[in-house]
């Protein structure tokens, strides 16, 4: 059976709620959804939604920065690259068992440019080579 393109919101939306679905169970990194960061999913999934929907689709509905979320979870919790090895796993196999297309694609090079961004500064903050008490931490 042919898997359908993501297409707009809705295609969106069943991405990110699938892999929300997977990413809260998940015995490496759920608890930092469901217990260090204690996300509300009714507040956290629209912004999800406009995050993927401007990455894909570049619509401008995402004007937040998103990685300092990311830092103030750092400093809770320490992100460890297994943990975005993980992450990134869980994003993949939700792509792929849903959607296969060129946005579907995009979606994981995207996914992937991310992780990385967010690995380096949080690796660099642990590590010492990053102040964080200039980024209001």
């Amino acid at each position: 059976m042919e898997k359908p393109d993501i297409k707009g919101r809705e295609g969106i939306k069943r991405l990110v709620d699938s892999f929300y679905d997977k990413v809260l169970k998940d015995e490496v990194i759920g608890f930092f959804f469901t217990d260090v960061a204690a996300i509300n999913l009714k507040e956290h999934l629209p912004k999800m939604y406009d995050f993927w929907k401007n990455m894909l689709f570049r619509t401008q509905s995402y004007g937040r920065n998103a990685m300092m979320p990311h830092l103030r979870l750092n400093q809770k919790e320490p992100l460890q690259p297994q943990h975005f090895t993980r992450w990134l796993e869980l994003f993949d196999e939700t792509i792929d068992s849903f959607f296969s297309d060129p946005v579907a694609d995009e979606a994981k090079h995207r996914a992937k440019v991310v992780t990385m961004s967010i690995s380096r500064n949080t690796a660099a903050i642990q590590s010492g080579q990053i102040d964080v008490r200039g980024l209001g931490l």
